[in-house]
C-alpha cells in the first residue's frame, strides 16, 4: 500500500515511525543512533565520524539558529539520514546564511520529522543501535522495506576510514611563533582538530589514513596525532602506530585514535550496545578524581584493565579516565613511553571545553621529548 506524502523510518527490528519528509526526497540506510547534544548539529551532521549512521535529534527543537559558512567541521554533510522532532519554523541567529532543511535538501540528505523522538531514543536504549531506513513517500509495502533494511551493511565489519581520509597532505600553519610539526592522521578528521593545535604553535601536517611511517618520519614530525573517524576500528591497520610507538614519537589519539591505540597495546575492542553521543558524557580522571563534561561520538570501546597497570609490548600502560554513566574505558597512556589516548572529543567547537587543556598535555609531551 502506498504511503504517499508521507515518510517512514523503518527499524530492522520491525520497529516503525511515521512522519513527514525532512530534508532531500528519497530513501536512505545506515545504522540508527542518537545524539543528546542540545546545540551544535551543523557540527554533528558535518562530523565523519557519522558516515553511514542515521542521527536522531534527541534535542526537541532543531534548525533554530540556521546554518552558516563557520560551523561546518569538514566539507560536507556525512550522515546517512537525519531525525527531528520538530523543526523550527524560523531561522533567529545574526550568523545565519540560510535554513537547514534547505542545507539538507542541497547535500541531499534524506530526514524525517516525527513526533516519536523520545520513544525512538527509548526502544535504541532498550534495544541496542541496529539498522534502519529513511523512505519519503513510499511506494513500496513496509514488509518490503524492512527486509530492504535487513540487507543494508551493518557497521561491525565495516572499514570506513579511508571514504572520509583526505586524498591527499595538507597543512595548518601555526598561529604565531611555530613550536612544534605535528603528524595528524585523517581518519575523519574535524576541522577544528587542527585548529586547537594551530592555536598552540604547532604546524600540523594532515595525512591521509594510508600515511606511512617514513612519511611521517619526513616531516619531522615531533609528535603524531590521530583522530576521530567512522566504522570497526578492528578493520584498521595498527602497524605505522606501533612503529611511532616503538620509536617513542610522542603520541596522542582521540576517538578511532584512541580505539588503535588499544588495539596497538594487544587490547580488543568492542561493539557498545548503543554507543556514547552528545556534549554531555562525565568522564573522570582516574589520577586525580577530576569529573569533566565531554563530547562524545562512538560506537566502539576498548577492552582494557582499570584495575591497575596492565603489560604490552611497549612497557606498562594503565586506564586514565572513564565514563561514570557506563564505566566505559575513556583513556589510555603508556607509563614510560611518550603516547596517550582519550576516547572523547577536546576540540569540542560546540562545547563543552572542559577537556582542551588535553592539547596542552600533548605539547608538554612533545617539549619534554626534545630535551
Amino acid at each position: 500500500m502506498s504511503q504517499s506524502g508521507l515518510a517512514v523510518l523503518v527499524l530492522e527490528d520491525g520497529r516503525v515511525f511515521h512522519g513527514v519528509p525532512y530534508g532531500a526526497d528519497g530513501e536512505t540506510f545506515g545504522e540508527m543512533v542518537f545524539t543528546t547534544a542540545m546545540t551544535g548539529y551543523q557540527e554533528t551532521l558535518t562530523d565523519p565520524s557519522y558516515h553511514r549512521q542515521i542521527v536522531a535529534m534527541t534535542a526537541p527543537h532543531i534548525g533554530n539558529t540556521g546554518v552558516n559558512d563557520e560551523d561546518p567541521e569538514s566539507s560536507k554533510v556525512w550522515v546517512a539520514g537525519y531525525v527531528v522532532r520538530e523543526p523550527s519554523r524560523v531561522v533567529s541567529s545574526w550568523r545565519a546564511t540560510g535554513d537547514l532543511e534547505t542545507y539538507l535538501r542541497e547535500q541531499g540528505v534524506v530526514g524525517i520529522a516525527l513526533r516519536g523522538t523520545r520513544a525512538l531514543t527509548r526502544h535504541l536504549r532498550e534495544r541496542g543501535v541496529m539498522r534502519a531506513g529513511i523512505f519519503t513517500r513510499p511506494a513500496q509495502p513496509i514488509a518490503h522495506l524492512l527486509q530492504r533494511v535487513r540487507h543494508s551493511p551493518r557497521m561491525e565489519g565495516a572499514a570506513l576510514t579511508g571514504q572520509v581520509s583526505a586524498a591527499e597532505p595538507y597543512v595548518v600553519e601555526a598561529i604565531g611563533e611555530r613550536r612544534f610539526t605535528v603528524a595528524a592522521i585523517d581518519l575523519g578528521i574535524k576541522g577544528m582538530t587542527p585548529q586547537r593545535m594551530a592555536e598552540r604553535g604547532c604546524q600540523v601536517h594532515v595525512l591521509p589514513a594510508t600515511a606511512t611511517f617514513e612519511q611521517i618520519t619526513a616531516i619531522g614530525a615531533d609528535g603524531v596525532f590521530s583522530s576521530n573517524g567512522p566504522g570497526d576500528p578492528a578493520t584498521a591497520d595498527v602497524s605505522v602506530l606501533q612503529q611511532v610507538l616503538a620509536a617513542k614519537i610522542p603520541f596522542f589519539g582521540i576517538c578511532f585514535g584512541h580505539q588503535l591505540l588499544g588495539r596497538a597495546l594487544g587490547l580488543a575492542t568492542y561493539k557498545l550496545r548503543y554507543g556514547h553521543r552528545g556534549v554531555n558524557h562525565p568522564v573522570q580522571d582516574r589520577r586525580t578524581g577530576k569529573v569533566e563534561i565531554t563530547a562524545h561520538n562512538h560506537g566502539f570501546a576498548v577492552d582494557a584493565p582499570a584495575d591497575g597497570p596492565f603489560g604490552t609490548p611497549y612497557g606498562e600502560a594503565e586506564v586514565t579516565h572513564v565514563d561514570l554513566n557506563d564505566g566505559c574505558v575513556e583513556g589510555l597512556r603508556l607509563l614510560h613511553a611518550p603516547a596517550f589516548s582519550v576516547q572523547y572529543h577536546p576540540e569540542a567547537a560546540a562545547g563543552p571545553h572542559d577537556a582542551s587543556t588535553l592539547f596542552d598535555d600533548f605539547c608538554e609531551v612533545m617539549s619534554r621529548a626534545q630535551t
